[in-house]
């Protein structure tokens, strides 16, 4: 089936888009007890080139995974300099084992890379085993809980992991 996968940068308020986040929240909640991520974003955040936004398309044209990055810079909240946050990372159960986060990981660390990023930074959490097992796989190492950044950093369910892009 992947074959017939199409890969392609969309806007992050496309309607697809929006469609896909809504499940995500939804897995989030079932996931977390309720609770959705509730990291303020805007679309201009993934606007190239200091982001990107990608969603995948089966043959039939229907949106089944997605996965952003957008620029971040030193500040309160633990990033630095150089950084390139992961977002939205999510594939619909119908479509897993396919191996799309993995393509769609690639093709956003490889965007960020030439974008002049240095460091892939993400935050998941202890509920999706599935998701820290992928990062790992593709080279990411979990932040020592001192180091955490993002919305979330401060919950113990939080886990921050981070790969070098130069």
């Amino acid at each position: 089936m992947s074959h017939g996968i199409n890969i392609r940068p969309v806007p992050y308020d496309h309607p697809d888009a929006v469609k896909l986040s809504d499940q995500v929240q939804l897995e989030y909640q079932e996931r977390y007890d309720g609770e959705g991520d509730v990291t303020p974003l805007d679309p201009a955040m993934f606007a190239p080139p200091r982001g990107l936004y990608l969603l995948a398309y089966d043959a039939a044209g229907s949106p089944v995974a997605s996965g952003g990055w957008r620029s971040q810079e030193e500040n309160d909240a633990g990033y630095s300099d150089g950084d390139a946050e992961l977002k939205r990372m999510y594939v619909v159960p119908e479509a897993r084992g396919l191996g799309l986060a993995r393509r769609i990981l690639a093709t956003l660390e490889s965007d960020a890379r030439e974008a002049g990023r240095t460091r892939m930074v993400l935050e998941t959490g202890d509920q999706q085993p599935e998701a820290i097992a992928l990062y790992l796989s593709s080279g990411y190492t979990l932040t020592a809980p001192a180091a955490k950044f993002g919305h979330y950093r401060s919950y113990d369910s939080s886990r921050c992991m981070t790969k070098p892009l130069r």
